[in-house]
């Protein structure tokens, strides 16, 4: 039974196969187009995940879609006769609906397969559960908007999901966010991670003014003081069709008259822009623990699943345990709208087939990996440029030489590219498309902005950690295998990893394990035999573009960028010190 899941029309685009009811592969659109949090058809992804199954069109037996146009509709109508949206805009959502529907057109002849359109909270909601290592849990989905809902949550058992209550449009937590980003100036698709980094940095001295915008309700719901927004009135315009999504203004004028001028994009980040995003962020945890606290009292469950947008907010998500009673929690690594796809291929085969579950997603290598001859064959076309740099190209098979002699080169502070296997799952590099650096070099933010990453300063880079050796450094010991958690760093170890320690004290870790990832845990383990330090600095393979996917994009990256080592699969291309 092939079941090919897809998020499509909307931003991040992306694709999967589930077979049998176990993921095969998956991958976002952005990393084969190049544009960041691409949006539209995920022609590419399709075409990856059938070939590397080795299935074509005709075999797939279902096609499920994470949207639904038919969902709420007596919601939308009631709204759509009260408001009277501006013509432009209906045609637009009505655009977008329609090709949602067509998703069965748009993969072209050769289709046989029955098409089911799943609502994007539900699918949500499936993407967690039912990869979970759970049997029962209390599933919540929180983002901006998705079929007219923001919010979701329910009772997963076994093979099924019981909805017990949705927070509709117009009022949502991920709205609130991305108004308040834009206000401060982060104009682009998908940059509330920056206003969460941000936050770090200032005192949340304008709670109560940000009380204002958001009201908590009983049975942990929350409303919107709708006069500070726009759209639920003019509406705000959203582009998904085939490139970068784009999101007009959501905040009205009134929010200028309470907050002060909105920051333009260009314009220097002011003590009083952090203490904004520092609030901003205290106030969204207010009322996203409010509805995780109800969810717990009415479940019991020990258990969590957390999906949507905002369960991407790993500040919020690494202070579960202590603001609720919940004591696993599982946040599989596309928890935003890409992983829609999964969720919507995964319930298709539980809840429409009926199926049993047999499969837990305990790693993010799902996508395209490449082997020794596509290597080669890249490091030959390049051979002129390379040459030119002056660098060496050695193969080492040996993989504990080449873990050893890398580890060597991070602790010599240099900085090193690092690809191998099948791409990641998600938004987060987690040692396959990764950069690698020396966490115990105080300068090391500083030579990866000016070699590469050309960011803004107040944006933390992550430890990646052996997951044996977690609790002796970080105020946890859980499993973080996706990069969606912030713990504090231990106070006796914040000064001997100051690279990856954010300036409250935090981290964004990722626990490795030999069974996730073997050679990325060896490396790790040959980088701590030499230091006594067991993690390295990691952050994703890119310059201000999609993670790389493909040898010849890494290699690109490595030539225009100043990296001092990229290891491509066991070819080893090093730079002399000098350069």
């Amino acid at each position: 039974m092939n079941i090919l899941g897809i998020n499509a029309h909307h931003a991040d685009s992306a694709a999967c196969l589930v077979v049998d009811g176990r993921l095969v592969a998956a991958a976002e659109e952005e990393r084969f187009k190049r544009v960041k949090h691409w949006a539209g058809f995920p022609a590419e992804s399709v075409r990856w995940c059938l070939d590397s199954a080795g299935v074509s069109l005709g075999d797939i037996d279902h096609v499920a879609v994470n949207r639904d146009p038919s969902a709420n509709l007596a919601k939308k109508a009631l709204y759509a006769f009260s408001k009277r949206p501006s013509l432009e805009l209906v045609a637009a959502r009505l655009k977008n609906a329609g090709e949602v529907r067509d998703v069965g057109k748009s993969l072209g002849a050769g289709l046989r397969a029955n098409c089911h359109r799943v609502e994007h909270h539900r699918a949500h909601l499936a993407s967690a559960f039912f990869v979970s290592p759970f049997d029962s849990a209390a599933v919540v989905s929180v983002d901006g908007f998705g079929d007219f809902a923001s919010a979701m949550w329910g009772v997963g058992e076994g093979n099924a999901i019981d909805v017990k209550d949705q927070v509709n449009f117009p009022h949502s937590l991920g709205l609130f966010y991305l108004a308040m980003t834009q206000f401060l100036g982060f104009r682009n698709y998908g940059d509330e991670y920056k206003v969460m980094g941000l936050a770090a940095y200032g005192r949340p001295s304008e709670v109560q003014k940000l009380r204002r915008l958001v009201k908590l309700k009983p049975g942990g719901r929350f409303e919107l003081e709708l006069d500070y927004f726009l759209h639920h009135t003019e509406g705000v315009s959203m582009i998904w069709d085939e490139g970068q999504p784009r999101i007009g203004t959501a905040y009205s004028p009134k929010l200028e008259e309470l907050l002060g001028p909105a920051r333009p994009p260009a314009a220097p980040v002011e003590d009083r822009h952090k203490a904004l995003a520092a609030s901003l962020q205290a106030v969204y945890e207010e009322a996203f623990f409010h509805l995780l606290n109800h969810v717990h009292a009415r479940t019991k469950s020990e258990n969590l699943c957390l999906a949507g947008g905002c369960a991407m907010n790993s500040v919020a998500n690494g202070k579960v345990f202590d603001r609720t009673p919940f004591r696993n929690l599982f946040v599989q690594p596309a928890a935003g709208d890409a992983g829609g796809a999964i969720g919507a291929a995964f319930s298709v085969w539980h809840e429409k087939l009926g199926k049993g579950r047999s499969f837990v997603m305990d790693h993010a290598n799902w996508g395209p990996e490449f082997g020794d001859e596509e290597i080669s064959s890249e490091l030959g076309v390049r051979s002129s440029e390379l040459k030119k740099e002056n660098c060496q190209v050695e193969k080492i098979d040996d993989e504990e030489r080449l873990c050893r002699e890398t580890a060597k080169a991070i602790a010599d502070g240099k900085v090193v590219g690092w690809f191998q296997g099948r791409m990641e799952w998600g938004p987060r590099a987690l040692g396959n498309r990764s950069i690698v650096c020396d966490p115990r070099r105080a300068d090391m933010k500083d030579i990866l902005n000016l070699k590469i990453k050309r960011r803004e300063s107040f944006r933390p880079f992550a430890p990646s950690v052996l997951r044996e050796k977690t609790a002796g450094w970080f105020e946890t010991d859980t499993d973080v295998p996706f990069m969606l958690q912030v713990y504090p760093v231990r106070p006796e170890k914040r000064a001997l990893i100051p690279a990856v320690t954010h300036v409250d004290g935090s981290g964004r870790l990722q626990t490795v394990t030999a069974g996730q990832n073997p050679l990325y845990h060896r490396l790790i383990a040959a980088f701590d035999r030499l230091t006594g330090v067991p993690m390295v600095l990691n952050t994703s393979f890119n310059e201000n573009e999609p993670i790389v996917r493909a040898p010849a994009e890494a290699l690109e990256c490595f030539l225009r960028t100043r990296m001092d080592r990229l290891v491509l699969g066991r070819h080893v291309v090093a730079r002399p010190s000098n350069n």
